[in-house]
């Protein structure tokens, strides 16, 4: 079999020629047609590594990020990269078009990308119709996270009630579902880290997980996503509510809003979320602050700039018991998968 690295060698520099919104808008539905016409699996069988995280036994430990297919439209070509979960989204309760163009830059030189996309998606009904048609969703093929937000006019003190609408409408299809309130490019979304919006919307989120598992016979788990640009007194505060209010994960990180990394190069002052290679020991320092206040009471799924399987090794060793790839995936390609499942089944075998 030809290696996916090898593949992804030849591909690279035609999906770099072009913008990269362009190159997404090729790439994932050639992907999807590929899959459709049965041309196999771009990274072979998928690492068999299985771990119970959340109730949930997860297939392996590598998962792919949410952002990637915000609609939800491309699942099915996104399981033939060996993933152990998908992560689809962010989906808001209405369709909305995102920020203005041009709104996603790569950073090669620091293997890095900026985007501001700004949730732009097709609405929650529409997501969960691509879901209900996918052959993971329908044949159980893997763990199907749905990343859920608010719509950007939305008021931030009205925040609750989108997040609260798209939970309604993605229960019944998730194996979990994670509540984004880290985004850079929504305005004012982060302030609901902060303690009191904090409290009250999670407050709100577990009364309704539980209303919608009794109705539904099936408990499907609640993660956070948060940001990486926190400090220890935030992680602490963010650490106790989770407790508080028995929220089932945290995702760390979402993208940065710093620059330190890339000021001096082309593009590194692009307004938007900084992923990549310089987002890496920003999320690592993070994971370590959850881990030591939440312990194993609430288990971390570790994402950002993860690209090898060493860099897998070093998000679980601070403390994550999953992980998620994203910027890594553009940059090195679908091999990346196989590298850090690899990677990770020996760190597991190990222990």
């Amino acid at each position: 079999m030809i290696s996916p690295s090898f593949l992804y060698t030849l591909a690279r520099p035609i999906l770099f020629s072009m913008e990269p919104e362009k190159a997404h808008h090729f790439a994932l539905p050639a992907l999807q047609a590929m899959t459709g016409l049965g041309l196999g699996k771009l990274t072979g069988s998928r690492i068999d590594d299985p771990r119970e995280v959340m109730g949930i036994r997860f297939p392996n430990a590598v998962g792919l990020a949410a952002g990637l297919d915000k609609d939800g439209a491309y699942i099915d070509g996104l399981a033939t990269m060996g993933f152990g979960f998908i992560e689809v989204g962010t989906v808001t309760p209405r369709a909305q078009p995102g920020n203005p163009l041009p709104r996603m830059f790569r950073l090669p030189q620091a293997d890095a990308i900026i985007n501001r996309m700004g949730f732009n998606n097709g609405g929650v009904d529409a997501f969960v119709r691509n879901v209900q048609s996918s052959r993971y969703y329908q044949e159980k093929q893997g763990v199907l996270g749905l990343n859920i937000g608010k719509n950007a006019d939305t008021p931030i003190e009205r925040a609750a009630d989108d997040y609260l609408h798209c939970l309604e409408k993605v229960y019944p299809y998730a194996d979990y579902v994670t509540v984004n309130i880290s985004s850079p490019n929504t305005k004012n979304l982060r302030q609901l880290q902060g303690a009191s919006e904090l409290d009250d919307l999670l407050s709100r989120l577990k009364q309704a997980q539980l209303r919608l598992a009794d109705q539904h016979k099936n408990y499907v788990p609640v993660t956070l996503k948060i940001a990486p640009d926190i400090d220890s007194e935030q992680i602490k505060n963010i650490a106790d509510a989770l407790l508080r209010h028995g929220i089932d994960g945290v995702i760390a990180t979402n993208t940065t809003i710093t620059r330190d990394a890339v000021a001096s190069l082309p593009h590194g002052e692009e307004t938007g979320g900084l992923s990549g290679k310089p987002v890496f020991e920003l999320s690592n320092r993070v994971v370590r602050g959850l881990k030591q206040e939440l312990g194993n009471a609430i288990p971390i799924i570790g994402a950002g700039g993860i690209f090898s399987g060493d860099d897998a090794i070093t998000k679980m060793e601070a403390g994550a018991s999953l992980v998620q790839v994203y910027s890594g995936l553009i940059y090195q390609g679908p091999g990346l998968v196989r590298d850090c499942a690899t990677a990770l089944r020996r760190l597991h075998q190990s222990r």
